[in-house]
């Protein structure tokens, strides 16, 4: 298959490409990566009259550690946040998921704002936005805005936004020293979409679990943040048994899709053994930082 025919503008400012987006009147779509997109294309699923090319303008390759938030911008490739070293250490869990993500050709193109942006609910990503408390930094020809990540993922393949907006970076937040982290995703094969995933973070204090935060993706039709496990979590003793209830509670409050791939059975009892294993982790982890305080 080919793509139906398109305008290419390569944008040279954010101001240049948002302005391109309104002129499209909700026609025009941003190339960074394109490791989504262009199959998409290619396929007819999305036909465009224009691609922005925002690879040439500068700035938005880079990694930037600031007050309270690593940012990321627009052009950081999949492959630059495996391998920085400011996210290796501050953000350890992101750094461990990103050895999940696709293939090395994927990884050297593909981008983090752009698979944020495309909102698949199988990729990395906008789960681990949601996990890390994400904000999305946003650029319109009106001017600029922020969005929680969980106001910004909206469902499947699905944001919120706008037309003549477009994603210059995403802020993610550093977990607080002592917090352990565990991380757990099952695909058929090595690169190959996730059947489920779940990322966790929690601190430990007096043998009980503090500050729990858990996210998952694959078993609904975007990534999802588990709030209320966390709340039923918190405060608990981190003992095995507990770890068990709350994974059962996972179980039972999720309702994943049937597909090609796997059942939505066979996804819920995936979810369950996934999060104890991740749920241990954490907790191992966090005993590890902080000295061990296993009752």
């Amino acid at each position: 298959m080919k793509p139906a025919r398109f305008d290419y503008v390569r944008a040279e400012s954010i101001a240049h490409a948002v302005e391109v987006l309104a002129n499209a009147g909700g026609d025009g779509k941003v190339l960074a990566g394109g490791q989504s997109l262009m199959p998409m294309m290619n396929f007819r699923l999305v036909k465009p009259s224009v691609l922005v090319d925002i690879n040439h303008i500068p700035g938005l390759d880079r990694i930037e550690l600031g007050p309270g938030a690593v940012r990321l911008g627009a052009l950081v490739r999949h492959r630059m946040t495996a391998q920085d070293l400011q996210v290796a250490r501050h953000i350890p869990v992101l750094h461990h998921a990103m050895k999940h993500v696709a293939h090395l050709t994927v990884r050297n193109r593909g981008t983090f704002c752009g698979s944020v942006c495309h909102a698949d609910p199988a990729a990395e990503m906008p789960m681990m936005t949601l996990l890390l408390d994400g904000t999305i930094h946003v650029a319109s020809p009106h001017g600029t805005r922020t969005m929680a990540a969980r106001d910004f993922l909206t469902g499947a393949l699905t944001t919120a936004l706008a037309a003549d907006e477009m994603v210059t970076a995403v802020d993610l937040v550093p977990p607080a020293a002592g917090t352990g982290w565990g991380f757990e995703e099952f695909s058929r094969r090595h690169g190959d979409y996730a059947l489920a995933a779940i990322a966790v973070l929690m601190e430990r204090a007096d043998g009980r679990v503090r500050n729990p935060r858990i996210a998952m993706m694959g078993i609904a039709d975007t990534a999802l943040r588990l709030t209320a496990v966390e709340a039923a979590l918190a405060g608990r003793e981190g003992r095995a048994h507990v770890f068990d209830e709350a994974a059962e509670l996972i179980v039972a409050s999720i309702t994943p899709n049937t597909d090609l791939n796997a059942s939505a059975d066979y996804r819920r009892h995936l979810a369950g053994a996934l999060a104890r294993r991740a749920l241990s982790q954490a907790w191992d982890r966090a005993g590890a930082l902080s000295g061990g305080d296993t009752p």
